[in-house]
């Protein structure tokens, strides 16, 4: 039976790829601030704000089949509203605590032979979209560290990353609060909706698994054709 960590599992994204794996017959480990309502012999949860708090390996399965790192920010505004906590903040959260948490189960990932491990990015990083600074850059940052790992984990781990576009989760829900909202962001792709929790998350449970076995380094855009085509 494959096991997997998940961290960031408990809402939106990460939520869903915790019940795809639970679905398709998989042991997940969810480590996030709050337990989500699993009541499955196959998930366990450990408490834990990766952001203040380093993720410790002696709590993880001897042996993963891959990690998810699902937390994330959206942060908008003009340059003139940036500032350095705010930055920094993002920066930890994106990037710093996925290091720290991909470290820690680095021992129980390279057991496995052929693990898998995915990122997020955002449409945002490619297409250059106003008042996106911060998260575009810490994202961006994302992409690169996929592809670096990729290289230097090659080939008994795979790295990649999905880059979503708008997708209707509780990180998002101020852009879709009604109807008229939803109507005009569905409007700007080209499949004409928002993304779900289900089509990103499918995304990810491919990666995982065998069936990607030869693909590793990649930013795959489920994106609703955003970043590759227009109308």
């Amino acid at each position: 039976m494959s096991r997997y960590l998940i961290v960031g599992g408990s809402h939106g994204i990460g939520a869903g790829v915790v019940d795809q794996l639970l679905a398709s017959g998989s042991e997940v480990v969810n480590v996030s601030r709050t337990p989500s309502h699993v009541d499955d012999v196959r998930y366990s949860h450990l408490t834990l704000d990766v952001t203040t708090t380093q993720l410790d390996a002696t709590q993880l399965p001897d042996q993963l089949d891959g990690f998810v790192y699902c937390p994330g920010s959206i942060n908008l505004g003009p340059i003139r509203q940036l500032n350095r906590d705010a930055m920094l903040q993002d920066y930890h959260l994106n990037v710093v605590a996925a290091i720290e948490c991909l470290q820690a189960a680095l021992p129980s990932l390279r057991l496995s032979g052929n693990a898998s491990v995915v990122f997020f990015s955002t449409v945002a990083v490619g297409q250059g979209m106003t008042m996106h600074a911060s998260v575009s850059a810490v994202k961006g940052a994302i992409e690169g560290l996929t592809r670096s790992l990729a290289a230097e984990l090659a080939p008994k781990l795979r790295i990649n990353c999905v880059a979503p576009g708008l997708t209707e989760t509780p990180l998002s829900e101020r852009f879709l609060s009604s109807d008229q909202k939803k109507s005009a962001m569905a409007e700007k792709h080209p499949l004409k909706r928002v993304g779900t929790v289900q089509d990103i998350a499918a995304m990810v449970t491919f990666l995982l698994k065998p069936e990607s076995s030869w693909i590793t380094g990649q930013v795959i855009g489920v994106d609703g054709g955003m970043s590759a085509i227009r109308g």
